[in-house]
């Protein structure tokens, strides 16, 4: 029942609202917060976030799960699940970007002067798929750059994934991506996996600093990894600066594998094949102009098969063709390792440094009949890269080779390779050629010249033992030119001249005598003791056509016996058929002087007297012997007929 004071009160309290109407207000307001609070839900403002977002990128954004704020005054926590951001229209992928959650913290006060600053990020199971388009363009570039610069401080990934596709290229990259457990701020990230990249296979571990480190182009950004296609091995450590675009890095980078050749499908890089490699030098890019890109390998130094090999190098990109300049060298070159240059297999064992490819093809090569490789080059590969590089080596090895040193400058161009000079210091002379192969039709068209000047008679034959004592300098050119894609098949059908001579010397006078087979006179010196016969000249002259080299002249001429040669050595089928005569300028009493044969093959040549002369002369000095034991002189009296050859050393200087 209501009492008079309790109507006073009610009376009171009505008076004082309508003097004072925003108590009313205040009220309201407060129980609508009350109200609100009870009933209010962050997901209430994705529909307005995922429009925003599209709008700005042009892309499908979406929060398929819960959208959860933790407030603060200031850097509240916002959490989101399930997201999905959209691809570019021409990619088959209609994802870029997904992660079960995103988590950050956002500063209040800089978000009101219209700065986004994150102190935090965290991503759990993030997916990012990153395509290069038809046009050449990334499926990165996207929406009005600029507008908002958004900064972050910190970046935290579990189970993340990154990959790449080129489709053009033959590329597809899929790596897992992972922070360390260590939490503090900038943490590393491990990366691996792998894919493939220009259509080989590969494998990829190592370990980098925050993926946040990458927007600071200013600052290097730490790596450290491994990588493996096939043999091939990669280790690059160092720095880089703007990595996305590949900018202004510095990296030491260790390569190995089992043949340069394998660089080809990986990187564009045409090389010979060769055996197992290990190189280091630092990596660098320099970039020119638009489309130019070098890249540099600077300073490396390592092993190819048993040579080492130092120098500098670099391939320009963005050409019609990579364009490869390099300046190298080698202290000590194995002779033996320059042999896929000519598309033959090095020597495998006694210690020798090969490959499991590479040992199978000596094995075949050893097998084989015919000596000159026949393995044809690679048309594709001597058109796909432009090259200038400088060779030197201060000293070959090659016991079976009285090599010294090499220097050749090689180029190619658009298929047309040449090599201008190569020069090899050989017996202590000097050979130098020059070879042009123009590869820019089919078949390969050669052309060789070669001088050789000063090379000492007893170098070149170091294993004689009875020209151990000669002296003499030997000299020729070589004019060749073919046609064929292996060396084989170049000088199988080649034409030219080749010339070779040699000026006043010495040599072993029972050398001579046994080529003339002079029994009594090497029998003398078999007792008494070898001497020196002077050399008065020597000369080759053969005319070259379609493979086949046939002498128009030849002569070795000594005090004692003048050897007169005539005959042909095919070089299409890799045979000698060459007729030496010796005519004696002294007289002998018991000598079956008769014609010498060079004959068989390259391979296995054959070196014998006409057996049909000897076997004459025998029989006449049997028969007489039968009629007067002294008469058998007389079939081998040898009343030298020999005379002075008209022949010079003018190639031997």
């Amino acid at each position: 029942m209501e009492t008079p004071d309790r109507r006073k009160l009610i009376a009171a309290h009505a008076r004082t609202l309508r003097r004072h109407p925003w108590l009313t207000l205040a009220g309201a307001f407060l129980v609508a917060l009350i109200v609100l609070a009870c009933i209010w839900d962050w997901n209430w403002f994705k529909g307005p976030i995922e429009r925003q977002v599209q709008a700005r990128t042009g892309r499908d954004f979406d929060i398929g799960g819960n959208l959860d704020v933790d407030l603060d005054w200031t850097a509240p926590t916002v959490r989101a699940d399930a997201l999905r951001f959209g691809n570019a229209k021409w990619s088959k992928q209609p994802v870029m970007a997904s992660a079960d959650r995103v988590e950050f913290s956002i500063r209040i006060w800089p978000l009101l002067r219209g700065k986004i600053r994150i102190p935090e990020l965290k991503l759990r199971r993030p997916v990012l798929h990153l395509e290069m388009g038809p046009q050449r363009v990334g499926n990165w570039k996207f929406g009005r750059a600029g507008e908002i610069r958004t900064q972050f401080s910190h970046l935290w990934i579990d189970g993340g994934r990154l990959s790449f596709t080129d489709a053009a290229n033959r590329t597809d990259i899929d790596v897992g991506v992972n922070s360390s457990s260590d939490r503090a701020a900038g943490s590393s990230v491990a990366v691996e996996g792998g894919g493939r990249w220009k259509g080989s296979r590969f494998l990829m571990k190592g370990v980098g600093e925050s993926p946040l480190e990458l927007r600071n182009r200013n600052r290097p950004y730490r790596i450290d990894v491994h990588a493996s296609a096939g043999a091939t091995r990669a280790h690059a450590r160092g720095s880089l600066v703007d990595p996305v675009l590949l900018r202004d890095f510095d990296l030491q980078l260790a390569l190995s594998g089992q043949d340069l050749a394998d660089l080809y499908p990986l990187l564009g890089i045409v090389a010979p094949n060769t055996p197992p490699y290990k190189l280091d030098g630092r990596f660098t890019r320099e970039i020119t102009g638009t489309d130019a890109r070098i890249w540099h390998y600077d300073n490396f130094h390592g092993i190819v098969g048993d040579s080492d090999l130092n120098g500098d190098a670099s391939i320009e990109t963005g050409r019609a063709r990579p364009y490869l300049r390099a300046n190298l060298s080698s202290k000590v070159l194995d002779f033996d390792d320059l042999a896929g240059f000519v598309n033959k297999a090095p020597q495998s064992g006694n210690g020798e440094s090969t490959n499991a490819e590479l040992a199978s093809q000596a094995s075949s090569e050893r097998s084989r009949t015919r000596v000159l490789p026949d393995r044809p080059y690679e048309l594709d590969k001597l058109r796909a890269m432009d090259a200038d590089v400088r060779y030197k080596a201060h000293r070959i090895s090659a016991p079976k080779w009285p090599l010294d040193d090499m220097d050749t400058h090689l180029r190619l161009d658009n298929g047309l390779l040449q090599l201008e000079p190569l020069n090899f210091g050989v017996a202590g002379g000097q050979v130098s050629a020059v070879v042009r192969m123009d590869a820019r039709g089919n078949p390969i068209r050669t052309r060789t010249q070669i001088k050789a000047r000063g090379l000492n008679l007893r170098e070149l034959v170091p294993d004689v033992k009875l020209a151990q004592d000669a002296i003499g300098r030997i000299g020729g050119n070589v004019a060749l030119a073919g046609s064929g894609n292996s060396i084989a098949l170049m000088l199988g059908s080649s034409d030219g001249d080749v010339a070779l001579g040699m000026g006043r010397g010495q040599i072993s006078n029972l050398l001579m005598e046994l080529a003339g087979i002079d029994i009594a006179e090497a029998l003398k010196f078999l007792v008494q003791g070898d001497r020196r016969i002077p050399i008065r000249c020597a000369f080759g002259d053969f005319a070259v056509s379609s493979g086949v080299m046939t002498s128009r002249s030849m002569a070795f001429d000594t005090e004692d016996t003048i050897i007169i040669g005539e005959g042909t050595v095919n070089l299409r089928e890799e045979t000698l058929h060459l007729k030496l005569r010796p005519r004696p300028k002294d007289r002998s009493l018991l000598a079956l002087r008769a014609p010498l044969w060079i004959d068989g093959t390259f391979k296995d040549p054959d070196i014998h007297p006409d057996y049909g002369r000897m076997g004459l002369r025998g029989a006449l000095a049997l028969v007489l012997g039968n009629i007067a034991p002294p008469a058998a002189l007389l079939a081998t009296l040898e009343l030298g007929p020999g005379e002075d050859a008209q022949c010079g050393g003018r190639y031997a200087k």
